[in-house]
């Protein structure tokens, strides 16, 4: 991170500022304090060439550090093998800690050629970028694409993912490699069963659950650990109940966003599930396997989940179960946005450290990813869209993914993206995630929740150590 007389207070001041030393309620590491190198030395490039258009050292290894949760690390092993065909070998490691394994390397400067920072610990990029310590993927995205070399990388991509990956500027900093359509996962079968169809209003949400308590089933359950997954239907069904400029008001931090509408009424429907019994028993002390574990179980109904659950769950799946994904349960006919309203964007991030000894590789490997062959093997593997146009054609999906393409498709413009979890980690996950927790907890009721999260988003507003970023 620096020259080697930075001193050790010195090197976690700016760790700090750059969020690179977690806060408590994230785990403090003590060991990215230590340390204060130079940095490892970079592999001297190679001449670009039609076959190596960035310039790639066939004779340095590469390191990638893959995280090991709902998609797995098979997909990543496989495109090593391919990169390894024409460059060096690949050293390969999986885990679930990115942060707390990846942290401590970034601020000594001695980072792999490409981490895919994901997961509950997953390093906030944005503190990151603004450190430097994230190189930019132009190279990448102008290199010609592996199966096409009249074709640039950048134009293979799927709608959103070059814009997914900026932090406030033109440059490209994460590819999104997925691409995740969230909302409200169920079992077609389980609601067959129950003789009802998927709810479109909450007051058919409510009469569902009704029922299903009846038989000794819970309407809801989710991540209770990890309370953000609310969000994955709580964003777009507020953008669904007050229009899509409530989300971007949130993602801008603007005074009084939670306070809007929406928000409130979105907040006091789901605390009526809580409030009815709808949710399963035991759901706030439970995390993300075990949630989708009870749902596989029967145990309840719906589940606010990303299109990864299919990949992530299938080994606690019943054959029959029909996994479907609809869009989220709209409120009532007053809705600004049609009941297809969903979010769906690229996901699953990659970057290249800035630091890395090969970045041309990371660069590389990356391209390679985004080949129809490891593209197609990916959706293979996990049962999930990448961000590569196309990319599905031939192929036999599974029940979850087949459903996810038709909403996506259904819901045509009527796609939300919001982008608070990238641009304010901590606001989304600990701050907000929380206050969403306490409301489902039946700890503090959908006003107080709302002025938490009100409450959080004017403290990091304010917080001049914090890069704003804002919708364009």
């Amino acid at each position: 991170m620096g020259s080697t007389d930075v001193n050790r207070r010195d090197l976690i001041k700016r760790a700090a500022a750059a969020g690179l030393v977690a806060a408590p309620a994230m785990g403090v590491l003590s060991a990215c304090a230590s340390g204060g190198g130079a940095g490892q030395e970079k592999v001297e490039k190679a001449e670009k060439t039609d076959r190596n258009p960035l310039g790639v050292n066939k004779s340095a290894p590469l390191e990638v550090v893959i995280f090991n949760g709902g998609y797995g690390e098979q997909y990543a092993l496989d495109a090593e093998k391919v990169y390894e065909r024409d460059y060096g070998r690949v050293k390969h490691s999986a885990t679930q800690k990115i942060r707390t394994k990846m942290q401590p390397r970034m601020v000594k400067g001695n980072p792999p050629d490409v981490i895919n920072n994901s997961g509950g610990e997953n390093m906030d990029i944005a503190s990151l970028i603004e450190d430097d310590q994230v190189a930019d993927l132009g190279p990448l995205l102008d290199a010609p694409s592996l199966d096409d070399p009249t074709r640039k990388v950048r134009d293979t991509l799927m709608p959103g993912t070059i814009e997914k990956g900026r932090f406030g500027g033109e440059e490209m900093y994460q590819l999104n490699y997925s691409y995740t359509v969230y909302g409200t996962w169920y079992s077609k079968t389980a609601l067959e069963r129950l003789d009802v169809e998927y709810p479109k209003t909450w007051d058919e949400m409510l009469a569902v659950c009704a029922k299903a308590k009846k038989q000794g089933l819970a309407g809801w359950t989710y991540a209770g650990k990890y309370p953000y997954y609310l969000t994955f239907a709580m964003y777009p069904f507020i953008a669904k109940i007050g229009g899509r400029e409530v989300i971007r008001a949130i993602d801008n931090l603007e005074p009084d966003a939670w306070r809007h509408e929406s928000v409130k009424k979105a907040f006091e429907a789901y605390h009526e599930l809580q409030a009815k019994g709808y949710v399963l028993k035991g759901t706030p002390g439970i995390d993300h396997i075990q949630s989708q574990t009870q749902w596989n179980k029967g145990r309840a109904l719906f589940i606010p989940n990303g299109s990864w659950v299919e990949n992530e769950a299938k080994e606690t799946t019943p054959a029959d179960f029909e996994m479907a994904v609809a869009p989220p349960t709209g409120l009532d006919s007053s809705d600004a946005m049609p009941f297809g309203t969903i979010w769906a964007e690229a996901s699953e991030p990659f970057m290249v450290p800035a630091k890395a000894r090969n970045v041309p590789g990371g660069m590389e490997f990356l391209r390679i990813m985004l080949g129809k062959e490891s593209a197609q093997n990916f959706t293979r593997l996990v049962s999930a869209l990448s961000c590569v146009k196309g990319a599905t054609e031939g192929l036999e999906l599974r029940p979850g993914l087949a459903s996810a393409m038709k909403v996506l498709e259904e819901a045509g413009d009527n796609v939300v993206t919001p982008r608070i979890h990238d641009w304010y980690l901590q606001l989304h996950k600990e701050r907000i995630g929380g206050a969403m927790a306490a409301m489902m907890a039946g700890d503090i009721t959908p006003n107080e929740a709302v002025e938490r999260c009100q409450r959080a988003t004017d403290e990091t507003r304010e917080d001049d150590s914090i890069r704003k970023y804002k919708h364009t």
